[in-house]
């Protein structure tokens, strides 16, 4: 991918860790997490998460320390310019992601639209 074309699509160090740390206790430690973008939620479209073996020859591979993140290229045009981070809150952990794209969000968090 080209990121003179498009803006990247990152991954903060707490995010990578916290796949690293999913895939070894799933006892695949060279895993990597799949993010990516469904029509669907209340929003319109939402985010989906899930630990996956290997990329598809045409995923975006993000690699940092031991994590790896795998994001579609359809799904990269809805996360152009996005930040996968891990936060943690009285509610519980989880994978967010900070989209410049999303013009809103529902409460869930996981669905969004954009403009």
């Amino acid at each position: 991918m080209d990121t003179n074309i498009s803006p990247a699509f990152r991954v903060t160090p707490r995010a990578a860790q916290q796949v690293a740390e999913i895939a070894a206790r799933e006892g695949k430690p060279h895993a990597g997490l799949r993010l990516a973008v469904d029509a669907g939620g209340c929003s319109g479209f939402q985010y989906k998460f899930g630990l996956e073996d290997a990329p598809a020859p045409d995923d975006l591979v993000v690699e940092q320390g031991q994590g790896r993140v795998f994001v579609d290229p359809v799904s990269l045009d809805l996360l152009a310019g996005a930040e996968l981070d891990w936060t943690e809150a009285l509610i519980g952990a989880h994978f967010a992601v900070k989209n410049p794209q999303a013009v809103s969000a529902c409460g869930c968090g996981t669905s969004f639209s954009v403009g």
